[in-house]
């Protein structure tokens, strides 16, 4: 189902000024007007997109990392993902995040699902491509994300979401969107 803006309820933006810059992360106060015509300040995070892969063998299982993300301290099943660099396509950064991670290079990419994961504070964008026909070709590059990889079959997916095996929200987004997937 498709909405039609109508207007009437658009927030309207009449300044930013930045209060936090890194490479990662850049916190701004907005100067906001609100659809009653109030004026507040109103705090958002404006962060890197990221590119998500979700790579797809003949035997219908998916590539996934094991990996620790110790903000939450979890261990949990994740997608292969990374930032879209400057002058990047979500695209290329997906089959570049792929190969440095896990070691497998893509296949063609198609884009499985695209998702804003908190627009009510950050402007970040998740892609997330299906990779068919992927290949090894080394090992991975980068030595810091996983503590092992896995060919996950599909049917397992449902299962892992309700025992909170996975928890990353672009991961989840993306199995959902492949378990809904009519290609085989």
């Amino acid at each position: 189902m498709t909405s039609t803006p109508r207007g009437d309820m658009r927030w309207i933006v009449h300044g930013e000024r930045a209060l936090h810059d890194t490479p990662w992360v850049r916190l701004r106060s907005l100067d906001v007007e609100q659809p009653d015509g109030a004026r507040t300040d109103y705090h958002v995070v404006r962060l890197r997109d990221l590119a998500v892969t979700a790579a797809v063998d003949e035997r219908r299982r998916v590539l996934m990392m094991w990996r620790h993300r110790f903000v939450t301290d979890t261990w949990a099943w994740e997608l292969p993902m990374g930032l879209v660099e400057d002058g990047e396509s979500p695209a290329r950064a997906a089959a570049r995040e792929l190969e440095e991670e896990t070691g497998w290079r893509p296949g063609p990419l198609r884009e499985l699902v695209y998702a804003q994961p908190a627009a009510g504070i950050t402007d970040s964008q998740h892609f997330v491509f299906r990779a068919d026909g992927a290949r090894r070709v080394g090992e991975p590059t980068e030595r810091n994300e996983s503590d092992r990889l896995e060919w996950i079959d599909l049917a397992d997916l449902p299962g892992m979401i309700a025992r909170r095996e996975i928890v990353s929200s672009a991961t989840l987004v993306g199995v959902m969107a492949l378990l809904l997937d009519p290609r085989p």
